[in-house]
């Protein structure tokens, strides 16, 4: 509603003003509205969401060390301890790992009360980032020989996902948990924006570059740090 009254405030301009104005300031607005809104429909968002999505292989249904979770805050965290919990009883892993710090707690106790063994749930609640997971899963995970891992995350989310994990020496096979079918575009298309760029931030600054065996045998300083002095581990 609100960006049809703006198109017909513009239109309304459009008419009275003059074409020197018009070209340099209203058809370049008119234009921006127009890809907003191509962006924003329904086929703009899944077409959106393909260019994040396309180059991730499927869900192969074989057997892995861990099944390790991602956050993404309130919205998307039942969802994703629905899935982690299904994989389990399927006997993908013996394992569960949480990783997030405004989630993994979440996610570990409904587990709990979902009926899952404590012994059989891990995770690390200090990370802030998606490099910081990858960092802090493998920080706690690869001293324990979990090298292959189910990863469970949005899919505008996954495709930096996989590439963080990668790069901290895992073997990944993603499995997706869709964003809230009722999120508004108002909501999805920032979160889809954020991962385009974060690609991007991420591919220019070198993140994505395989540590060697010697960097992932001595996690960085600061990781550890944190591992042992703000208590993360859960």
């Amino acid at each position: 509603m609100k960006v049809l009254i703006l198109l017909t405030l513009i239109g309304v301009i459009w008419l009275i003003s003059s074409r020197r104005y018009r070209h340099r300031f209203l058809r370049p607005i008119a234009i921006l509205i127009v890809i907003y809104l191509g962006v924003t429909s329904p086929l703009g968002i899944s077409l959106v969401t393909q260019g994040l999505t396309a180059s991730l292989p499927p869900d192969s249904g074989e057997p892995v060390d861990s099944i390790v979770v991602l956050g993404r805050g309130d919205g998307v965290r039942n969802r994703r301890v629905e899935i982690a919990e299904q994989l389990w009883r399927e006997k993908r892993s013996p394992k569960i790992f949480a990783s997030g710090m405004l989630d993994a707690e979440f996610i570990i106790e409904q587990l709990k009360n979902n009926g899952i063994a404590t012994q059989a749930l891990n995770g690390e609640r200090c990370s802030q980032t998606t490099e910081e997971n990858a960092l802090f899963t493998a920080a706690v995970l690869r001293p324990q020989n979990i090298q292959k891992i189910l990863l469970i995350t949005d899919p505008p989310h996954m495709l930096r996902s996989v590439l963080s994990f990668r790069a901290s020496g895992f073997t990944v096979i993603p499995h997706t948990s869709p964003l809230p079918s009722y999120w508004e575009p108002e909501r999805s298309v920032p979160v889809l924006l954020r991962e385009y760029t974060g690609l991007v931030s991420y591919a220019i600054t070198n993140r994505f570059r395989q540590r060697s065996p010697s960097e992932l045998e001595h996690p960085p300083i600061d990781v550890m740090m944190k591992l042992k002095t703000w208590n993360c581990k859960l």
